[in-house]
């Protein structure tokens, strides 16, 4: 069972080439922003209710409203076409 190419080779392709970018890598990047910042003042909203329930309304209210909003990108991503 002789071959032609040798185990390891590579394609016929430079070693330097760089990879093409992500055409939505801002809106990927601010997506798993808004949904990790909005959780995180949802936590720093329900800790703090225990103590100034006020407080923990106006920072746990806003930061569901932030992760909604990433929730909606990641649906606005998947109708974009990949051009």
């Amino acid at each position: 069972m002789a071959t032609n190419n040798p185990p390891n080779s590579t394609p016929n392709t430079p070693a330097n080439t760089p990879k093409p970018p992500k055409p939505h890598a801002r809106l990927e990047k601010w997506i798993w922003i808004l949904i990790y910042g909005g959780l995180f003042l949802v936590i720093l909203g329900i800790s703090t209710g225990r103590t100034e329930p006020a407080l923990g309304w106006s920072m746990a209210v806003p930061g569901a409203l932030v992760t909604l909003v990433g929730f909606v990108l990641i649906y606005v991503r998947s109708r974009l076409n990949d051009k």
